[in-house]
């Protein structure tokens, strides 16, 4: 992984100096269109912002340490060691301070309100109540995070894809940036070089097929070598909940994002809907 971070810096470089009027433009200009999130979410806390950790990161006034779900600010060391930061890590961190430090927030949650590490899961709204700027949206509007989300925590995320959709439109923050680039399910092999990797990867589904007890979203027509995405029969009656009929989407052209594994091929494994978005005409790639 390591190896592979350096390789993209090296080749992007240049383009951080090309492109850093547009960085700074695009980057520190407030999304006005980010103003609330219409979802269904349950107030919490309201405290102080004392330090800002990341850029998804934050910790309130008497030690709460609160990660902002729904979204993946580009990451930073943080004292991890032979971590190389992703690309507008700082800059992420930044914008984040700017908006938050010092200032007054409310917490609202949509899942599980807490992670393995300790850190309570929240969406944040700057000042007393969800009248305010929802810190998510604003954040993923300036292209600065993606949308990230889990089974237990799915409140939102349509309406992040949909802000996101329009930051990568217009090529704002990280979406300007080929280390972000959405990639090609095909060739598969080329996938292999970003396994343990968070990604966005679009393709057409040729098939869908049932099989021990998971459901196969097949991108190729050999199953062992080719691009799929996987999901557990338990996951897949979230699917009919939500609408969506996995047999339908043979023939489809879809992005689907996640941690790529290898499994013979390259595979992402789907564990709720909104990990799926059907792409509509003049909407694919970056």
């Amino acid at each position: 992984m390591d190896g592979f971070l350096r390789t993209v810096f090296s080749v992007t470089f240049g383009f951080f100096t090309r492109a850093i009027w547009f960085v700074v433009i695009f980057v520190l200009a407030p999304f006005q269109a980010a103003a609330m999130a219409s979802c269904d979410l349950t107030p919490g806390v309201s405290g102080d912002v004392v330090e800002v950790i990341d850029g998804d990161t934050i910790r309130l006034a008497g030690g709460l340490e609160v990660r902002l779900v729904g979204m993946q600010a580009p990451k930073l060391p943080l004292g991890r060691p032979n971590f190389s930061p992703w690309p507008l890590g700082d800059e992420a961190k930044a914008a984040l301070s700017d908006l938050l430090l010092d200032k007054r927030v409310t917490l609202y949650h949509g899942g599980e309100t807490m992670d393995r590490h300790g850190r309570t899961l929240a969406h944040a709204y700057l000042g007393n109540d969800d009248s305010g700027l929802w810190i998510q949206g604003e954040m993923i509007g300036r292209g600065l995070a993606r949308t990230y989300s889990f089974k237990d925590n799915r409140e939102c995320v349509r309406e992040l894809q949909a802000l996101e959709q329009v930051a990568r439109d217009e090529q704002r923050g990280i979406w300007n940036i080929p280390f972000y680039q959405i990639l090609d399910a095909l060739p598969p092999a080329a996938l292999l070089e970003f396994v343990d990797t968070f990604q966005l990867i679009e393709g057409r589904i040729v098939s869908v097929q049932a099989v021990n007890r998971r459901v196969y979203l097949n991108f190729g027509q050999n199953w062992r070598d080719d691009f799929t995405g996987s999901i557990s029969s338990r996951d897949a009656r979230s699917f009919s909940g939500a609408g969506l009929d996995l047999a339908s989407l043979e023939g489809e052209t879809v992005r689907i994002r996640g941690w790529i594994e290898e499994r013979g091929g390259p595979m992402i494994t789907v564990t709720h809907p909104e990990q799926i978005e059907i792409v509509v005409t003049g909407t694919a790639g970056n």
